[in-house]
């Protein structure tokens, strides 16, 4: 018989063999783990709609920062949930908010870590908006103020990264300008650069209470249906100083993540969202699904579709499955 196709099969006949010609790999380093945390609760809230995942009491947030680094996870989002919302939330650029509080006490209880803000408005709004809300449109300019005075506070803090998710347009600009008078020049800023008005967010809006009080986000967040404009917020953000770019949803906007990887140089973000969680965690409950396995293959699309890291709700059981 003559050799006249290719023997693939032979890179694949051994798991050393399949190991040693791996070309994705996870680490615990990979993850960016988010850290809802609400004020005035004693307790920890779970989230229905997320299990395993909850809301932490600020007096919990020591036992969670041991859980959090004693798995080997190295980075968090926080996330603020106040006690009082008003319409230009207020309680996001408050030097006292419970962001800001969080992020001292983390960085001072564990240095180690990396916080990363998340910078916008919608959990701190009666109306749920990521922005000034007048005669029911949702003010670009006007926000931009609010948005460069809540990265100031979180900068202030000890925040080591600003990753503001609102979607306005000049937003980094914004900020870099502000932080930079602000005695913040080496303060990066990981942008939500290509965020879709997506259905996957449903269960965060449960954790993060943000959900809009009237109408959606489709006038500041992107039509899930265009591929070309990615590339134009992309360019824009890059052009205004972004440090980071975040690519959410990222499973189902994997082509999204791979070109913006091809276009930009800077290290990319993929944002596992709830939905995406959920959905895994809904199908292992009932036997439906290998939880470890699927979530190991999911994680691994995101990495190689060209994402330096993950934000994801799995990153404790990945952390603790990449120990096994």
């Amino acid at each position: 018989m003559t050799n006249e196709f290719k023997r693939h099969r032979r890179l694949r006949q051994t798991p050393s063999i399949r190991s040693m010609v791996r070309e994705t790999h996870l680490h615990p380093e990979d993850f960016i783990f988010p850290l809802f945390v609400v004020e005035g609760a004693k307790t920890n809230n779970d989230v229905a709609s997320m299990p395993g995942v909850y809301q932490v009491a600020f007096d919990n947030l020591k036992e969670e920062l041991d859980e959090i680094v004693g798995l080997g996870l190295t980075s968090v989002i926080v996330f603020g949930v106040p006690k009082e919302k008003d319409p230009y939330g207020k309680e996001a650029y408050n030097e006292q908010g419970i962001v800001q509080k969080s992020i001292r006490f983390i960085k001072d209880y564990a240095p180690q870590l990396t916080v990363i803000a998340d910078t916008c408005l919608c959990q701190y709004t009666d109306h749920g908006h990521c922005g000034v809300v007048r005669e029911g449109v949702i003010e670009n300019d006007a926000s931009l103020e609010l948005l460069a005075k809540t990265a100031v506070t979180q900068a202030g803090a000890g925040a080591d990264i600003i990753a503001p998710s609102n979607m306005m347009d000049g937003f980094v600009s914004h900020i870099r300008e502000e932080l930079d008078e602000s005695g913040y020049p080496h303060v990066p800023i990981m942008s939500y650069a290509v965020k879709y008005a997506s259905a996957f967010y449903g269960p965060f809006r449960d954790a993060a209470h943000s959900t809009p009080q009237f109408g959606d986000r489709k006038t500041y967040q992107m039509d899930p249906a265009n591929r070309m404009e990615a590339k134009r917020e992309v360019e824009s953000d890059l052009a205004e100083g972004a440090d980071f770019l975040i690519v959410k949803p990222a499973l189902s906007y994997l082509d999204i993540m791979r070109e913006t990887r091809e276009v930009s140089n800077v290290p990319i973000v993929a944002y596992n969202v709830s939905g995406e969680y959920s959905m895994i965690k809904a199908a292992a409950e009932q036997g439906w699904v290998d939880e470890k396995a699927i979530v190991s293959e999911k994680l691994l699309s995101m990495k190689r579709a060209g994402a330096d890291m993950i934000v994801t709700y799995h990153a404790k059981d990945m952390a603790k499955w990449l120990k096994e």
